[in-house]
């Protein structure tokens, strides 16, 4: 067997203890689901309850259409997640591939958005969806997100990976840029696009800013605008809400999962080259 060295050692306590302190907020939200609501506030905090309270996730649209929350959600990250792959593939294979006059620059200042905070453009877009009749609609919510900087930065990145001799031989063979893209860049590219699709669902499915600020109608809710409303103002239900919240947890799991082999190699190929 062999030895650690001392620097080995540190580092795999440094690990153990970052996923640790990543876990364990997880474990506690879990178990909290399971517990009455006498339960939750025991100290010291036990991590089971007495019996495992499966009630509470019955509970949850008792007030509240979390089913409509849920449905919300998926229907706009799924939108979202669907056009900004697209739309950032696209983009990402013209700044790698196509030559153009103003090609770099371009994509300098198209770069350059990234340094703008989101909170100074969240006026402009709300007066925007007000002038348009898209306040309180799921407009607001897709439409300003249907692009992005970042994906189309990620998939350049990648595409600048691909050896020059495939486009070459496919130009000899008479294909065009489109056909290029869809039949050779594209099938190639499902590590970095894999990357794209999880960093996109996540966030949007995530996202509480912009549904806070464009939705109104509690049928048109999403699901973390849905659970900061199920938080009364003088009491909580603790175990359900966290119910609610191990639910919400689960489709960002279930996508991270399906393309985690994918999202790995994503990670480690994009950003090789310039």
């Amino acid at each position: 067997m062999r030895k650690l060295t001392a620097g080995q050692v540190i580092a795999y306590v440094v690990l153990l203890t970052g996923a640790l302190t990543m876990i364990v907020p997880f474990l506690w939200m879990l178990s909290t689901s399971f517990k009455s609501l006498g339960e939750v506030f025991i100290f010291p905090p036990k991590l089971l309850g007495e019996r495992i309270v499966w009630e509470n996730y019955l509970r949850i649209s008792d007030r509240y259409p979390f089913g409509r929350f849920f449905l919300n959600s998926l229907k706009i990250s799924v939108i979202v997640t669907a056009f900004q792959v697209l739309t950032s593939s696209m983009a990402g294979f013209a700044f790698a591939r196509l030559k153009f006059r103003g090609r770099e620059a371009l994509f300098a200042m198209y770069l350059a958005t990234l340094m703008v905070p989101f909170h100074v453009t969240l006026v402009p877009t709300f007066v925007m969806m007000r002038t348009f009749g898209w306040v309180d609609t799921h407009y607001s919510l897709i439409l300003p997100s249907l692009v992005s900087a970042f994906g189309t930065f990620l998939m350049r990145q990648f595409f600048v990976t691909i050896p020059v001799e495939l486009e070459e031989s496919a130009r000899i063979d008479g294909c065009t840029p489109f056909g290029i893209f869809a039949r050779i860049f594209m099938p190639l590219s499902k590590p970095a696009l894999a990357t794209l699709s999880v960093f996109t669902f996540m966030g949007t499915w995530n996202d509480y800013i912009k549904p806070l600020i464009f939705i109104n109608s509690i049928g048109k809710m999403t699901v973390p605008l849905g659970l900061a409303s199920m938080q009364g103002l003088y009491s909580t239900d603790w175990p359900v809400l966290m119910a609610g919240t191990v639910i919400a947890l689960l489709p960002v799991l279930v996508v991270f999962l399906l393309a985690q082999e994918y999202f790995v190699q994503g990670i480690t190929l994009s950003g090789i080259k310039g």
